[in-house]
């Protein structure tokens, strides 16, 4: 992940993160629809998709406990 897509991470509020997450997760699951029928071309992006989901996983933790 670039820099530039860390600081959006960062700038995005926890509604936006929360739908990122979303959107990030259905795109995993039809990468590993793919990969069990084998017709997945990128399985690379199954490794990098988990990360941004991690990432943005822990920024919505810190907001959560920056506002308790």
């Amino acid at each position: 992940m670039k820099k530039t897509q860390r600081k959006e991470i960062q700038e995005k509020t926890l509604q936006e993160l929360l739908a990122d997450g979303l959107n990030l997760r259905q795109e995993m699951f039809n990468l590993r629809r793919q990969q069990a029928s084998a017709q997945l071309e990128k399985p690379a992006r199954l490794r990098t998709l988990r990360r941004d989901v991690a990432r943005i996983e822990t920024r919505i933790s810190a907001l959560r406990k920056k506002a308790a």
